[in-house]
């Protein structure tokens, strides 16, 4: 484990880098041709090879910057299970019989009729590894102890914003490096506290991977949108306490409403600052 000092904050963030372009090229080496390959919102071809390789990457450096072997285990399973599922549903949920299903109602819709879609299979898999890292950030015993009925609270409400964290970011990844970029100003405010080392490694696999997000070569897909979410919420969780982490998961759960009725794509666009960011660093057509 890292210090929490400069020096090991800035060991985390870089070891976040290497680790994701090692396991970028590694990506792209393994995975048989064609199956990560997907069609952009410009109509250009591009890999999917970035969500693996931030999943891995992240998921490591965050553990190694965590400090405690609690947090490290945290990390480690959120990361790792939130991009294992994701990554299922990248592959799976693009078969034709899979598009059908549109949002939770549709998934549910078709577990009614007695089919199981990857996107069910991914919100079961990303709220379970929510539960099992807030679980594990729970047997830090450094966390004060308290009655058992706010322990159990402050676990769900731990597990809510992990998994919030994972589907709100994943909501944001329909464009070249947005998804990136809003994990990047998340984790900017951890990068103090106990959530320092989680927020540092996750920050560096992000911009190790960055430069390819916003040249279209590659793409986080469900795979690293959800690692990326799912780390950030690991980072919350680590720093705040059950009055912090009901008020970040009230702030997730009502923008994740608001993606329901509004685009996100469209309030950027109009939106003064946020078209500018949003374009910041992205290949001109």
């Amino acid at each position: 484990m890292l210090t929490r000092g400069p020096l090991g904050l800035s060991l985390a963030a870089a070891v976040g880098v290497v680790a994701a372009r090692a396991a970028l090229r590694t990506t792209r080496r393994v995975a048989p041709r064609g199956v990560l390959d997907r069609t952009n919102f410009r109509g250009r071809t591009v890999s999917l090879a970035g969500g693996p390789a931030l999943a891995v990457g992240a998921s490591a450096a965050a553990a190694l910057g965590a400090g405690h072997p609690a947090g490290a285990a945290a990390a480690l399973v959120a990361g790792v299970g939130a991009g294992a599922v994701g990554l299922y549903d990248d592959i799976v949920g693009a078969r034709p019989d899979q598009r059908a299903a549109k949002g939770f109602a549709g998934h549910l819709a078709a577990l009614r009729r007695g089919r199981v879609t990857s996107g069910l299979v991914k919100i079961v898999g990303v709220g379970a590894t929510g539960v099992a890292a807030a679980a594990l950030l729970s047997a830090d015993r450094r966390r004060p102890t308290g009655h058992p009925a706010v322990r159990g609270a402050d676990l769900l409400l731990g597990a809510g914003v992990i998994a919030g964290m994972a589907n709100l970011v994943n909501l944001l990844d329909l464009r070249p490096g947005r998804a990136a970029k809003a994990g990047l100003l998340v984790a900017g405010p951890l990068l103090t506290g106990p959530s320092a080392g989680t927020a540092a490694g996750t920050a560096g696999a992000v911009l190790g991977l960055l430069p390819d997000d916003l040249d279209e070569r590659v793409m986080l897909g469900d795979c690293g949108a959800n690692s990326l979410g799912a780390l950030l919420g690991v980072a919350l969780a680590q720093r705040s306490g059950p009055l912090g982490r009901a008020a970040a998961l009230g702030v997730i759960a009502a923008l994740t409403a608001a993606s329901e009725r509004v685009s996100f794509t469209q309030v950027i666009q109009r939106t003064a600052g946020l078209r500018e960011l949003d374009a910041l660093g992205r290949r001109t057509p």
